[in-house]
């Protein structure tokens, strides 16, 4: 599957956020996308998903145009940067409305395994995210949108999550971003850069200096 989009245009309080993006995502393929605070990261994959309605947009699958928003087609997963799960459910419950396998989640995240009951509340962000990521990843939707899946998580699980990524990759359309660029660099294969409302392809960690993204000359 190929995934297009194009021809955005948002605004809040008359001031455009996106107006002239293109993105291509591949399944096989993992597309980052980067960007400073504010410069619509988050807003492209809400549009993507469907509960960010723009001004204009052009979403197509396969060169197709998509009429519907995209979560109508139960084809796309999304991990928002908000909190996922209610507390009112445990783990175990959680796991099942998911349909996702709690004993594979347990073996790759040991310190997990005796949370079966425990309820979202009493995690901590980080157990919180690791488990919201894990249940997204695990949807086997043929897009997964992935929103700073890497926020409060220690190092060690994130490596765990880069495995686990390019493994969906296989069978899904993967589009992810977050604030850890080396991550992005490390695990995307075709990298976005948003800027004053357009996007740009991005080659290299020099592409990014010359953004004014990144300082190379400070061990970036």
């Amino acid at each position: 599957m190929i995934l297009e989009v194009d021809n955005l245009e948002l605004s809040f309080d008359n001031k455009k956020i996106l107006r002239g993006i293109y993105i291509k995502a591949e399944k096989g393929k993992v597309t980052g996308i980067l960007g400073r605070n504010g410069c619509g990261k988050t807003s492209l994959l809400r549009i993507i998903f469907g509960n960010l309605n723009p001004k204009y947009k052009n979403i197509r699958k396969d060169g197709k145009y998509q009429k519907k928003n995209l979560y109508l087609s139960h084809d796309i997963a999304y991990l928002p940067q908000h909190r996922l799960l209610p507390d009112t459910i445990k783990l175990k419950s959680v796991f099942q409305l998911f349909d996702a396998n709690w004993v594979e989640f347990s073996t790759l995240f040991d310190a997990f395994k005796n949370y079966t009951n425990i309820y979202p509340d009493a995690l901590s962000s980080g157990e919180l995210r690791i488990v919201e990521t894990y249940l997204i990843l695990s949807s086997n939707k043929k897009i997964i949108l992935l929103d700073e899946p890497f926020s409060y998580i220690a190092p060690i699980y994130i490596e765990k999550f880069k495995a686990l990524i390019q493994e969906r990759k296989k069978n899904s359309v993967i589009i992810i971003t977050d604030h850890f660029y080396r991550d992005i660099l490390e695990i995307s294969d075709c990298i976005y850069f948003l800027k004053n409302g357009y996007s740009k392809e991005i080659k290299s960690k020099q592409d990014l200096k010359e953004e004014g993204y990144i300082n190379l000359d400070s061990n970036n």
